[in-house]
């Protein structure tokens, strides 16, 4: 359904702004706007560490919830409503300068940011889980979650080309960076409530599956994650990939101003490494075709590892290599992220079939609960190298030695491929769910009585 696919994607726009900014550049934010002391960074980067680690924990119980929701307009919309307000508002006051004492900054960020963690996550299971009950077909998922995924990609990378030239710009008609900053969380916000909008309106839930009334208890939360093998498989292999990808993107705005030397390249290499990303989505239906999900799993990985030699080793005073192996890395993550996506979701039909009763949410809480422990973990790798390295000190790329420069390049690009060859090589050893072992499972389920059609 045509409306489905383009109502359902264009709600992950704004989504995927906030996230972005909170991900990637609040760090950045309290580093080089707020310029916060030293002493303070640390707590606050132990405070996003414990904060990211809890609620990732969370997130399965807040599974729980969704799927036990019943009210008229379903059990997705009314949380992926409230998610998207209630974090948009706690969005705007973490960019908010209240000029606070340090002790009073530390204590009003971390209730803040924890209670963001927890408002974002009930929208963020909500919306993801919402996808497998839209179509049972892989053909029509694979469309859906190409146009969810160009979509989160186009707030993505709007966002990350936006935010030095729109926060600068706006930074130098208020007075100060950090009103530009404040203006510029505003403006994503609005963006994803009318995204969220669209979603919550426009979206019709087809009758596909056969709802037996079976609330999940919670004490078969554990039971229901671990005893579905293929999510525990890809659940490991997505945490691998996300804290490689993310800890190369939190790095991103630091590398072009402290090692390339030039703040403003950041903007142009986004944008570049944006269209290479959205056009590699829009490609993926058609390669699938031709292609199994395995092979281009293994394609997708060889040009990530290609485009990470290249970058390490390419010279940072011109952007030809760089800007070459940034492609490679972005396309190939592209492909890796819409992957692990579209396996997450068969293994909702997966646990369907073998537990006899369906956990979308439950499934699903499982990726942000990843996104989240990638995303604390990079946070504090980068967090620590910023301090270590000496760029925290650092006024311009000058300022940093070539000591500090080499820990930030191997934070940045050497971990980060370890992790992602190692998600691949989890994938590739354990994951049996193909596409033939998913069309016996619709089969099944399709004469168990569990779902009403199973369109080929």
């Amino acid at each position: 359904m045509k409306r489905n696919q383009f109502a359902f994607g264009l709600g992950t726009i704004g989504r995927d702004m906030v996230y972005t900014m909170i991900s990637m550049y609040l760090m950045f934010y309290m580093t080089d706007v707020l310029e916060l002391s030293t002493a303070t960074l640390w707590w606050v980067t132990g405070i996003i560490l414990a904060t990211r680690v809890f609620d990732a924990v969370n997130d399965p119980f807040m599974g729980i919830i969704v799927d036990n929701t019943k009210t008229r307009f379903g059990k997705f919309k009314p949380w992926i409503a409230f998610g998207a307000v209630a974090s948009g508002i706690l969005t705007v006051l973490m960019f908010t300068d209240f000029h606070l004492s340090e002790t009073a900054f530390i204590v009003i960020f971390a209730i803040t940011y924890l209670i963001w963690e927890i408002c974002y996550t009930t929208n963020d299971i909500a919306y993801w889980s919402m996808l497998p009950s839209l179509s049972i077909n892989q053909r029509e998922r694979e469309k859906m979650g190409s146009i969810a995924r160009i979509c989160a990609n186009i707030g993505l990378f709007f966002v990350v080309a936006g935010i030095v030239p729109i926060t600068t710009s706006f930074g130098n008609q208020l007075g100060s960076l950090q009103k530009g900053y404040f203006v510029f969380a505003i403006m994503i916000v609005t963006i994803m409530i009318i995204g969220q909008s669209i979603t919550l309106f426009g979206v019709k839930e087809p009758n596909i599956i056969v709802e037996k009334n079976e609330h999940t208890k919670l004490k078969e939360l554990v039971s229901t994650i671990f005893k579905n093998d293929q999510l525990i498989i890809i659940a490991v292999s997505m945490v691998f990939f996300m804290l490689g990808y993310m800890t190369t993107t939190s790095f991103g705005l630091y590398f072009f101003k402290y090692a390339y030397g030039d703040e403003g390249m950041y903007s142009v290499f986004a944008l570049i490494l944006g269209v290479s990303q959205i056009t590699a989505l829009l490609l993926f239906p058609l390669t699938s075709k031709y292609f199994s999900r395995g092979i281009l799993y293994t394609f997708a990985t060889i040009l990530v590892v290609i485009g990470y030699i290249v970058f390490f080793f390419a010279p940072t005073n011109t952007m030809v290599f760089i800007g070459i192996a940034g492609v490679l890395i972005f396309i190939g993550e592209a492909f890796i992220q819409l992957l692990m996506l579209l396996f997450l979701t068969d293994t909702v039909d997966y646990g369907h079939w073998k537990f006899g009763r369906r956990n979308d949410s439950i499934t699903f809480s499982m990726q942000p609960f990843i996104y989240k422990m990638g995303g604390a973990i990079a946070s504090a790798i980068v967090g620590a190298v910023v301090i270590i390295s000496g760029i925290k000190d650092a006024n311009s790329a000058a300022d940093v030695s070539p000591e500090g420069l080499l820990m930030m390049k191997t934070a940045m690009l050497v971990f980060p491929l370890v992790c992602i060859v190692i998600g691949y090589l989890v994938y590739k050893k354990f994951f049996k769910l193909d596409k033939a072992m998913y069309d016996r499972i619709i089969l099944d389920l399709e004469e168990r009585g569990d779902i009403e059609t199973a369109k080929k």
